[in-house]
């Protein structure tokens, strides 16, 4: 029944994908210019040499630069390119990028670092070592022309992809090969100082731009390949229940039916890379696999976790609430004493749900498998994952595994650890298939699947001192989370508490970590969307309660502090926050600290008297220590905005009978573009020595600022998400 096409080799593959218009790797300035995958992507031209594994020069002059990250809209091909030609000094205009080949990376002593797209990592840990690479790249060009010209090394100059010294000068091209065999006897410094920056520091346009606004960007659920065959793919609604029965007979003789592939569950060995008990059916187009599963009758056994529901949850937090927890931060003395000792105790309770990632692109997979080597399309934020995952489910080794980088349509965290079920999938069914298989999930299997935003029930005390200001200040946060001990703890659950940046003299933070079986994973800003929408609001209860302006609170609050100082500062200069303004109308402040970098809100809305509610303005002050591309930055920083403040104001997954209850946009709700609001970006820079992120940072702070505005507005505080649920009706 199975049409298996045993012809199929890697030429024959790579041929298709040319004839197809390929994979698209190459990105060219200005142009964009693409190139089609080769069997070996970091194979130089014949005209060309590599210098390092992070750089190639061509004979004219052209300089490939290889990018060991993802693109997902944040700009990392640019950022990446920036960081490098700052040091190599090359015209902007003589740069092309690729992607790095993960196969090379995993296999070669990890030569490529940091691999990862997730985390503001790429800027924030990546930028040492590729200015790093430029700078060693520089200057074994000038060693070379110095050993042919019979000069020292500090007799040559290189500016704009040219070598010089006195009357002779020539191209980097000519030196490149000869460069590429030399090793330092000590590699350079790298320019630390922004004054001495040519490129770094300037808004560039972003590479890959063009290709998306032409059409041509390539996408993983865009791959074609020869003897393709697709799969729909269910797993059980309840996650880690297991399938009863299903009956293949009535769909078998369906047109373009091939096989039907149940997929046993596979315990993860590493955090996200487990997969679940499902069935998929598997069709010549997709169409025909999913509306064959769909018409497959199937049965399952959902397991003893039917019976979780979001009320079991908050039933559980209220009864841990009462029982003391482990204890992530301590400062001063005896916290508790101090609060059952004072008078002023101000005590409230705070939630944010499961939230769901809500990608663009469809969770998808493409695995091809060959005598020699798999192929794997695959749209992640670390590429070197499915080479684990894919070598792994099928008793391969490493180096046989190929993971193809292609651009991703939108990723939130959720294609780090969130789309690693269906990589397993695609490779399962295609060894059993016998032929390579494009998995793709439904939108109601993607929310359904997901590996969700873990949910948070956190209550707060603090008392207030004869000045106004808390003096001791405790909180005890709840956290579902599957597998608690792996899948959360300090380093998403402890995020923005144990950092809250105000200088209460007594200070304690506990959390219980609760094993939950609704998978969790990160989310665009782990940790500090919770813990920062809990903390932003308290300390406004805090400061209203000791008679304070809210911003004047903070301020007064991080004396000394001067990332923070810097922030609130320029805030108040530019945000024009007040507390005066007419009745349905309002401000509100809120700052978090996210992946090593400061950030500031300030939200401006309206709320209607029947109690509709629009965020009007929201104006950010970001201080993550340096910036490579501000436009970039700005992006980053006003996507960050409008896809928190979504969910915040019309996110939140139901959670009944053990399973998700929301399917799709009709019932997980959206900002639509008209609801969004003004963004408005400053930066306030410290530049003395560390970076911080902007792909992330600036949406913690734009929930917390806006509950704030709607309190000032109407008089109500809203302590949970989604905001829209509320009644903020007022009169």
């Amino acid at each position: 029944m199975i049409d298996v096409n045993t012809q199929l080799t890697r030429r024959t593959l790579i041929r298709s994908m040319s004839a197809a218009g390929g994979m698209i790797l190459g990105f060219q300035v200005p142009g964009a210019v693409a190139a089609v995958i080769a069997p070996k992507p970091w194979t130089t031209p014949t005209n060309g040499a590599e210098i390092n594994a992070w750089l190639a020069i061509d004979g004219d002059g052209t300089v490939t630069i290889r990018v060991p990250h993802t693109e997902q809209g944040q700009g990392g091909l640019t950022s990446v390119a920036m960081l490098i030609a700052e040091e190599l000094d090359v015209p902007w205009d003589s740069i092309r990028t690729v992607f790095a080949d993960m196969n090379r990376h995993v296999n070669n002593g990890e030569e490529y670092i940091v691999t990862t797209t997730h985390g503001s990592q790429l800027v924030r840990l990546q930028h040492p070592h590729l200015m790093q690479a430029g700078a060693s790249a520089r200057e074994r060009l000038k060693e070379a022309a110095a050993r042919a010209w019979g000069l020292n090394r500090a007799q040559i100059t290189a500016q704009q992809g040219v070598l010089s010294a006195g009357s002779r000068s020539a191209p980097y091209a000519e030196f490149a090969a000869v460069a590429g065999e030399i090793t330092l006897a000590e590699e350079p410094a790298i320019k630390t100082n922004p004054d001495d920056w040519w490129l770094l520091g300037t808004s560039t346009p972003r590479i890959e731009v063009p290709l998306k606004v032409n059409g041509s960007a390539q996408y993983a659920i865009d791959t074609q390949v020869e003897g393709l065959v697709y799969a729909a793919v269910k797993s059980c609604p309840v996650p880690w229940g297991r399938l009863a029965s299903y009956d293949f007979d009535q769909v078998r003789d369906r047109p373009g039916v091939i096989a039907v592939v149940e997929l046993e569950a596979v315990p993860g060995k590493t955090a996200y890379s487990d997969l679940q008990n499902g069935v998929a059916v598997v069709a010549d187009t997709w169409y025909r696999a999913k509306t064959a599963l769909d018409l497959m009758p199937i049965e399952w056994d959902y397991g003893p976790d039917a019976e979780v529901n979001n009320d079991t949850q908050a039933e559980t937090a209220k009864r841990l609430w009462e029982e003391t927890g482990d204890v992530s931060n301590e400062v001063g003395g005896d916290t508790l004493g101090m609060l059952g000792d004072s008078d002023r105790v101000i005590t409230s309770e705070y939630h944010r749900p499961y939230e769901t990632h809500v990608r663009m692109e469809p969770i998808n997979a493409t695995v091809a498998i060959y005598e020699d080597r798999v192929d794997v399309w695959s749209p992640t934020q670390n590429q070197a994952t499915p080479i684990m995952l894919v070598a792994d489910q099928l008793g391969r080794d490493t180096r046989d595994i190929h993971v193809n980088t292609v651009f991703l349509g939108g990723a939130f965290g959720g294609n780090g650890g969130g789309n690693t079920a269906v990589t397993r999938q695609a490779a399962e069914i295609a060894r059993q298939v016998g032929r390579p298989v494009k998995v793709i999930w439904t939108r109601e299997e993607d929310i359904a699947q997901d590996k969700q935003r873990p949910p948070v029930h956190t209550r707060l005390s603090a008392s207030i001192g004869d000045n106004g200001l808390p003096d001791a200040f405790f909180s005890r946060a709840v956290w579902f989370t599957q597998n608690a001990a792996e899948r959360i703890g300090p380093a998403t659950a402890d995020v923005s508490i144990n950092t809250m940046p105000y200088q209460v003299p007594n200070r304690r933070h506990e959390r219980h970590n609760v094993a939950a079986h609704i998978p969790t994973a990160t989310h665009r800003g782990p940790g500090a969307n919770q813990n920062g929408f809990i903390i932003e609001q308290f300390v406004d209860e805090l400061a209203l309660a000791g008679d304070w302006d809210p911003l004047e609170w903070r301020i007064e609050m991080t004396k000394g502090l001067e990332p923070w100082q810097r922030v609130l500062l320029r805030l108040k200069e530019v945000a024009g926050f007040t507390t005066d303004l007419p009745r349905g109308q309002g401000m509100g402040i809120a700052v978090v600290e996210d992946h090593a970098a400061y950030c500031g809100a300030c939200a401006t809305v309206s709320v209607s008297r029947r109690g509709e509610v629009r965020v009007e303005k929201v104006v950010l002050v970001h201080n993550p220590g340096y910036i490579v591309n501000p436009s970039g930055a700005i992006d980053q920083l006003e996507g960050s905005v409008c896809y928190e403040l979504s969910h915040a104001l019309y996110g939140g997954l139901n959670i009944q009978d053990g399973r998700v209850v929301n399917t799709n946009y009709d019932s997980y709700n959206l900002m639509r573009m008209p609801q969004a609001p003004e963004v408005e970006v400053h930066f306030a820079l410290s530049q003395d020595g560390w970076w911080g992120g902007c792909g992330e940072p600036g949406g913690p702070p734009t929930p917390p600022a806006v509950a704030n505005a709607i309190y000032f507005a109407t008089g109500k505080r809203v302590r949970s998400t989604p905001i829209m649920r509320h009644d903020l009706s007022w009169s």
